[in-house]
């Protein structure tokens, strides 16, 4: 399944073209994961992965530009790509607008690993962080 959220550009995330620029877009989609690796993952009861998560890669491609305006939000799709011992791969799908409908602004991919904040390196992700990824955001 996707998981959506909504997250809402600010006046000053835009750039001198009025538009949003790379890095507050950067920053839009890890406001969109962060409910779902963090709040999501407390509700089902995981206590490690909602302690830390760290960017490895991140490819971001633009097609059409995201304008910030008052009170409008911007939907952001996430879907598991690939998921592996040590890493998770998320793909996106940005929409200039908060509906399933609006024409597609970004598309992205992030791959995270889940990272062990006492010995301060990246670790393997349990069973059952897995199996709440497959089952939040699997696109199958």
């Amino acid at each position: 399944m996707t998981f959506v959220s909504h997250v809402q550009p600010r006046w000053s995330d835009m750039d001198v073209y009025g538009h949003v620029n790379h890095a507050n877009v950067v920053t839009l989609l890890e406001e969109a994961r962060v409910p779902v690796l963090f709040g999501e993952a407390e509700r089902a009861g995981l206590t490690e992965l909602p302690k830390g998560v760290v960017v490895v890669k991140l490819g971001v491609h633009y097609r059409a530009p995201i304008v910030a305006a008052p009170g409008r939000s911007v939907r952001v799709e996430i879907t598991l790509t690939e998921l592996k011992a040590s890493t998770v791969t998320l793909g996106y799908v940005v929409r200039t607008g908060p509906d399933a409908t609006d024409p597609v602004a970004v598309t992205a991919e992030t791959v995270l690993a889940p990272y062990d904040t006492a010995n301060l390196r990246p670790r393997r992700l349990s069973d059952e962080e897995s199996e709440f990824l497959k089952r939040v955001l699997a696109d199958a």
